[in-house]
């Protein structure tokens, strides 16, 4: 069997405005226990590896299996952060062990008049059979930014 060779880059800009402050929505990314309470897919995903390193040169795991699914795995390192402002990370998916993706994302943090905007700008290279999925990954993108207003909401009181 060959294996068809090709790239296909993606790129987009997210951007939700938040009613907390930005060191609230700052603490949802930089501690743990915060993290774990909204990132990944919740009860759709059987958690397999976790592992959390938040500083430069750091580095996050999160590995789960999709029930009757594959196993989907992100490793990431933080290349940059600034205590309020934003996150850059450079992160690699893989699919049953097959590398996906790597993808830059910067994550920003401005305070406004209601509380903050967050900004989520993503540049990924999409491997070999996984050239299609750049659409796939905003929307998972927009997943994992709802989930995080639905935490911030729950944990506001």
């Amino acid at each position: 069997m060959t294996i068809d060779r090709r790239l296909a880059r993606a790129g987009f800009t997210l951007t939700r405005d938040y009613p907390a402050p930005p060191e609230r929505v700052w603490d949802a990314f930089a501690d743990e226990q915060q993290k774990l309470s909204w990132w990944g897919a919740g009860d759709a995903m059987e958690p397999r590896e976790w592992s959390f390193d938040f500083r430069v040169g750091g580095r996050d795991v999160a590995e789960g299996k999709f029930h009757h699914g594959p196993v989907s795995r992100y490793e990431a390192t933080y290349t940059d952060i600034v205590e309020h402002v934003r996150i850059v990370t450079t992160y690699d998916m893989w699919i049953d062990g097959e590398h996906m993706s790597t993808s830059v994302a910067s994550l920003e943090f401005d305070p406004i008049e209601q509380g903050t905007r967050f900004t989520h700008v993503e540049h990924g290279v999409f491997f070999d059979r996984f050239w299609a999925d750049g659409p796939g990954r905003e929307s998972g993108t927009r997943g994992l930014l709802d989930a995080l207003g639905a935490y911030l909401e729950r944990s506001a009181g």
